[in-house]
């Protein structure tokens, strides 16, 4: 999401305008973009008839002869209800915001622009199968015959309107296939695992020695978190689920190894040479002598905080635009052995950023009758501005996602002369490219580009930025000058033909070469069939580095940290039919290292959240069999599973007065976070006190806690060690421990609740403090209440928690607002299409005050779906609009 876009000089006329829409020429405009959703309409380029069917909540049903026709219409959907978002996100990821907005958004251009996230997919489009491109092709037609047909601003929407007075003279281009290739590189920056991790290092070790940093970067708990695959092991033949490892074959890099490593300097541990050693072992981070580009006083600490700023300066569309901590998803699916039906159910809930409209839109795409010439039968969630269904299902198999997160992103510093940089003792040649940035009401803005050949530098394009910080550390003996950005999405992929190939996949065997096209993000791809098979399979492009693990920022220069290759698909963990007969993923560790020799990340989410989910199926499980209304319950857990662990030693602490009165809050909770509990509240203040009061004295601030997973590991390890180092406030004289901190927290915490709630601690409740407001993308951050009020809607009272399996993250550093969550739900039954479940987040409509604005809203925030339709006889059944295409 952009900085708040803050048109101070132009706040009268828009409130003028704002005046004019309350005394009723505005309801005119407001409705003037409402789409026609009943009746006939020609559109320019179809063959045949098409039919859209939508029902009370506006989701479209889409019924064509031809897939031309399908994606044509579907584009032509999308533009009526969204196409506004549909504009902002291509200028987003062209790095053309100021075009619209002027220059408060130069800084997102100029760090897009950097990265070529719009040359890269223009790249990418001659790269795809004829198919895709077709479908490209007609999608870009179906929009286009849209914009053709409402030619004034006010009949595009009412952003358009508000945007003559802050862009005048504003007008969109016509729709390409390459504005839809593009929107996938913002969906794999947003979803780019470990980069915020690798900065974070990095800065925390231009305070701390590495010993220190690396204890706040746990390991993953694989003794009691368990991994996704946990059988097989590569072979000669691939990833085989019945193999065993060899003998020596394990990962040298996982979090389990102890072994020598090899390379120049001295220092101990994995510091920024990143040499974890080889050997196998349990529960440590690995310990060798090598490189250390940050073993104790951390790398350019100048160069990485520009590089942090320019990082955070991305507009973030799906993503948690923190720390990316909060970015995460559930899925998991159950065999029919074990479920009601017979067949398999499959779950699935993205958790990314909130948003106005929600990121994803509804929809189903039918062909009337399937054929090889015409095989599309899929209903599911779909992004506006791309063809085709990314999650759902089709006649025969469903599918669903959550971010895999392996490290496909390497920070290398880099040292400039000139416009040279030093690789290997030898000055190479920049390569640079002038960019040129349109802005609204001012003059363009030409941008140098300069990349070495790791990739584009990022840490110089906000060029206010300091190049000094006290404490940067110099590496080698002499500091870097540049941080460069390698990352797989910078290079062309096929991921556009991985859609096509899943919407029409109909067994295991398609279903995993689909998956093979899915270059970025990679994503853990679950997945069932109505002929009862259950499986999971790991895709995209990860590396093969020649030396580290990717935790930290790399010398550039020495040669030692390339890229050698990517793993190859066929080696990437998958699993069919295992015996237990369910699979979960939760952005835990897919594979133990001690089975598996390649190197997917050690930055996984620690597990919580999966393991609450497998603890719990198999609680279900036995019960008796499950159906989709269990599933649903699944999905709306809300316990914290490490409250127990805090709360115990919480109770132990010496406290009088009110902070022992909200302490008995406590008592008897059982780690549940709905939005009625007294406890949550009491505990989840506590748990944020704890963190800025333990960690904000010794760490900047790009490094300190936000909260989650990787913190309740932290504080798990320290609470055994009542003065451990982090406990102390180095702010004071004294010397704290672990109970004084304790102490500190909860009188803080019963502080601030009292203040804001009021001192009864039985009147308390997480939901007054845990809520969500939805904010929209671009005028919901005007900084200008009046249109602020037209596109945002909230807040709403919230239940769960970072990390918990209802995941409404928040950052501890700011309030208890929720900054990402669940941003669909489905249950797929694959017994039975029309029983499967789903609800997204706001609703189909990006037009303010339209019916289906935020219909869905108050049903998810209250933990309820709508049955997710698909055979034509219940779409026609439920319809209450039917809307004929004609050519």
């Amino acid at each position: 999401m952009p900085r708040p876009l803050k048109w101070l000089s132009r706040v009268l006329t828009v409130v003028v305008v704002f005046g004019l829409i309350l005394a009723g020429v505005g309801v005119w405009t407001v409705r003037a973009s409402f789409p026609q959703l009943g009746g006939e309409l020609k559109v320019n380029g179809l063959t045949g008839k098409v039919t859209v069917y939508r029902d009370k909540t506006g989701i479209p049903h889409i019924y064509a002869d031809s897939p031309n026709d399908l994606f044509l219409a579907q584009g032509y959907v999308h533009a009526q209800d969204r196409f506004f978002e549909m504009d902002f996100r291509r200028h987003v990821t062209a790095g053309r915001l100021s075009e619209m907005f002027g220059s408060a958004t130069l800084a997102e251009d100029k760090v897009i622009r950097t990265m070529g996230w719009r040359k890269i997919a223009e790249e990418e489009l001659p790269m795809l199968g004829e198919q895709t491109r077709l479908y490209l092709d007609a999608y870009a037609k179906g929009v286009n015959a849209w914009m053709g047909q409402n030619e004034g601003f006010a009949s595009k929407g009412l952003e358009y309107t508000i945007l003559q007075f802050t862009s005048s003279g504003y007008e969109p281009e016509p729709w390409t296939p390459v504005d839809s290739i593009a929107w996938l590189k913002a969906m794999a920056w947003d979803l780019r695992s470990n980069m915020a991790d690798e900065i974070g290092r990095a800065l925390a070790a231009s305070k701390l020695p590495r010993e220190r940093v690396e204890q706040l970067w746990p390991g993953y708990p694989f003794d009691t978190h368990q991994p996704i695959v946990t059988r097989g092991a590569v072979t000669d033949r691939g990833f085989d689920q019945t193999a065993q490892p060899e003998r020596g074959n394990a990962n040298a890099n996982g979090n389990a190894n102890t072994g020598t490593g090899t390379g120049t300097g001295t220092g101990t541990g994995t510091g920024t040479g990143t040499d974890a050693g080889t050997g196998t072992g349990a529960g440590t981070t690995g310990t060798g002598t090598g490189t250390n580009a940050s073993a104790d006083t951390g790398a350019d600490v100048g160069a990485l905080t520009r590089a942090a700023e320019a990082l955070r300066a991305v507009p973030s569309l799906m993503g948690d635009p923190e720390d990316g901590s909060g970015i995460g998803s559930n899925s998991w699916v159950v065999g029919g052995k074990y479920t009601e039906s017979g067949k398999p159910l499959l779950a699935n809930d993205p958790h990314l950023s909130a948003g106005m409209p929600s990121v994803w839109y509804q929809t189903g795409l039918h062909c009337r009758a399937k054929s090889a010439k015409c095989p599309f039968d899929v209903t599911g969630f779909t992004f506006s501005g791309v063809p085709g269904v990314v999650i759902g299902h089709n006649d025969k198999i469903s599918w669903g996602f959550t971010n895999l997160a392996p490290d496909v992103t390497d920070l290398y510093l880099e040292r400039l002369r000139d416009d040279s940089y030093l690789f290997m003792g030898n000055w190479k040649p920049l390569v640079t490219r002038i960019e040129s940035i349109k802005v609204a009401g001012s003059e363009p803005v030409e941008l140098k580009v300069s990349e070495t050949m790791h990739g584009p530098i990022i840490s110089d394009v906000m060029a206010d930025v300091k190049d000094t910080l006290p404490g940067a550390a110099k590496i080698f003996g002499e500091e870097a000058d540049a941080v460069a950005l390698k990352w797989t999405a910078l290079e062309p992929g096929r991921t556009a033909d991985a859609i096509f190939a899943l919407n029409t996949a109909q067994d295991w065997p398609q279903f995993r070469a689909a998956a093979s096209r899915f270059d970025v993000p990679a994503q853990n791809l679950i997945y069932a069939d109505t002929e009862g098979n259950i499986g999971y399979q790991a895709p995209g492009r990860i590396p093969v580095r020649s030396r580290g693990d990717g935790t930290w920022p790399v010398p550039g220069w020495t040669g030692e940290y390339s890229w050698q290759d990517t793993i190859p698909f066929d080696e990437l963990p998958s699993v069919y039919n295992p015996p237990e007969g369910y699979i979960v993923t939760a952005n835990n560790a897919v594979i133990d290292p001690r089975r598996y020799p390649h190197m997917l990340t050690k930055d996984w989410s620690h597990g919580y959240r999966s393991q609450r989910i497998l603890d719990r199926l198999q609680d279900e499980l036995k019960k008796g069999k499950v159906n989709a209304a269990t599933m649903s319950a699944m999905q709306q857990d809300t316990r914290n599973d490490f409250a127990p662990v805090l709360v115990s030693k919480l109770m132990d602490v010496k406290v009088a007065g009110p902070t022992e009165d909200a302490r008995e809050l406590l008592r008897d909770w059982d780690g549940s976070q709905g939005t009625e509990s007294g406890p949550a509240a009491y505990f989840n203040a506590v748990w944020r006190h704890l963190l800025i009061e333990t960690f904000n004295d010794d760490l900047p601030e790009g490094a300190r806690p936000t909260g989650g997973d990787r913190w309740f590991e932290v504080v798990r390890t320290m609470l055994d060690s009542s003065d451990d180092a982090f406990w102390d406030d180095t702010r004071t004289s004294g010397k704290e421990t672990r109970d004084d901190m304790l102490r500190r927290a909860m009188a803080a915490a019963y502080d601030e609740l009292s203040a804001r709630l009021g001192p009864d601690v039985k009147a308390w409740r997480w939901g007054d403090l845990h809520t969500l407001k939805l904010v929209n993308q671009s005028f919901g951050t005007s900084g200008i209440a009046p249109v602020e009020w037209l596109f945002n809607r909230g807040p709403f009272p919230v239940g769960g928690g970072k990390d918990a399996v209802n995941a409404t993250s928040w950052n501890v550093q700011q309030d208890y607002t929720a900054t990402s969550l669940p941003s669909m739900r489905m249950i797929v039954d694959l017994a039975n299409p029309d029983r499967s479940q789903w609800i997204n987040l706001t609703g189909a409509s990006g037009h303010a005050f339209h019916d289906n604005y935020w219909d869905q809203a108050p049903l998810w925030a209250s933990g309820k779906t709508t049955p997710m339709l698909a055979r034509e006889e219940s779409i026609k059944k439920a319809a209450t609009h039917t809307l004929t295409l004609t050519p």
